[in-house]
């Protein structure tokens, strides 16, 4: 069952997603959580994300996760019908998204100038790698060439042999996402105040180097007063091993340290002047690290747990991915739902985070069969059912 059919805060946005992979689509997919109407354009191959990752019948998990929420409307841009189709469905549509590589939607037909001709005052977003000029705007981009560019590799580099790491996650893709999100909705906003539309431009580059900069990038904020490693690259990784697992604690505050030196009875650390101030305590952060994890491997997960919450010090257990399912805040929070498709069974996906009073954002639909909503949308922008065959038997459309 899907959490509400109540309005969303975005109702009535109609956005015409042409965008493939992850930053894109996860994008307008917390947009159509939001209730705006997103028509996921896709070639008739479809998004090469309905092949990857763990697959139930004709949807992988890893589409599902981009794409919920949304329609699908297959379609051959590389014909004139299939561009002339689309031109007929931008009259009607609010937001204009893509992420080709700079030059290709130009060469396609669907340039700014050509949409905004259509549609003066729509929202037209394009999502680069790098941006629209200089060397590196036309190569190819995948989230770890964001990770090596942007300095997060570096930042994740292993301590004692310097080599950088990358993080097991896409967060560029994701960061990415969540900035175009935001700045799609700002743009909305303004359009409601002033009438008009505009131009975002995003780059996945720009993305991480603001995303990275108030704590990986501290060291180089003071021009002429540049520091090579900055906190986010000295510091231990704060994973304490116990005798049966593993926990994270750390105290930034006075009355934090405080605290853990009194849960781990030790408060002769308090009068050690290496550790007296914050700063002193970040300052020596490699030698109060190994104290503290002396101390934590000779007890256990649910000991130091309970006895640093009395003493009021932030920390948690280290949960595998498995047991995430099953915290008891977790629970609580409800954030993991299940939900029932026809083609992909039962499966689990989070709720949207943010939790409106008065118009819910909301997992709204399953994710779309590749065409499954073709000639629905076709036929909301006023196309005949004749027009709609012969798009059909030109092989122009694909249908479900």
């Amino acid at each position: 069952m899907f959490e509400s059919t109540k309005p969303g805060p975005l109702e009535g946005v109609k956005i015409l997603d042409l965008t493939s992979m992850i930053s894109g689509p996860i994008a307008t997919m917390m947009l159509a959580d939001q209730g705006a109407d997103v028509i996921k354009v896709e070639p008739l191959g479809g998004d090469l994300v309905r092949y990857l990752g763990p697959r139930r019948g004709e949807l992988t998990s890893t589409f599902i996760s981009a794409n919920r929420s949304k329609r699908s409307l297959a379609i051959n841009l590389k014909s004139d019908a299939g561009i002339k189709a689309l031109k007929k469905m931008i009259k009607g549509a609010d937001v204009f998204v893509q992420n080709f590589r700079p030059g290709a939607i130009e060469r396609m037909g669907l340039s700014e100038a050509v949409v905004r001709s259509i549609r003066e005052d729509i929202i037209y977003v394009s999502i680069s790698g790098f941006g629209e000029t200089g060397p590196y705007a036309n190569k190819r981009v995948y989230d770890p060439v964001i990770q090596a560019l942007s300095g997060l590799a570096a930042i994740q580099a292993d301590r004692d042999t310097g080599r950088p790491r990358m993080v097991r996650t896409i967060i560029p893709d994701k960061t990415t996402a969540l900035t175009a999100a935001q700045a799609i909705t700002a743009a909305l906003f303004y359009r409601e105040r002033s009438g008009q539309g505009q131009h975002v431009k995003l780059a996945m580059l720009d993305t991480m180097l603001a995303y990275l900069w108030p704590e990986g990038m501290t060291g180089f904020t003071f021009v002429g007063g540049e520091v090579a490693a900055a906190r986010s690259q000295l510091a231990q990784d704060l994973i304490f091993e116990t005798t049966d697992g593993y926990i994270t604690a750390g105290a930034v505050s006075d009355s934090e340290w405080e605290g853990m030196c009194k849960a781990f009875e030790h408060e002769e650390w308090l009068q050690d002047s290496r550790f007296t101030t914050a700063a002193g305590r970040v300052a020596n952060a490699e030698v109060r690290l190994t104290m503290v994890a002396e101390v934590i491997i000779h007890n256990s997960t649910d000991y130091w747990l309970e006895r640093l919450d009395a003493h009021g010090v932030p920390c948690a257990p280290v949960l595998s991915r498995k047991e995430v399912l099953n915290h008891e805040q977790i629970v609580e929070n409800d954030i993991i739902q299940e939900y029932e498709d026809p083609v992909a069974g039962t499966y689990r996906q989070p709720r949207p985070a943010a939790v409106f009073s008065h118009s819910p954002a909301a997992v709204r639909s399953h994710a779309p069969q590749l065409g499954q909503n073709s000639v629905a949308v076709l036929k909301e922008a006023h196309f005949s059912d004749e027009e709609i065959s012969q798009l059909r038997s030109d092989g122009v459309i694909g249908t479900h």
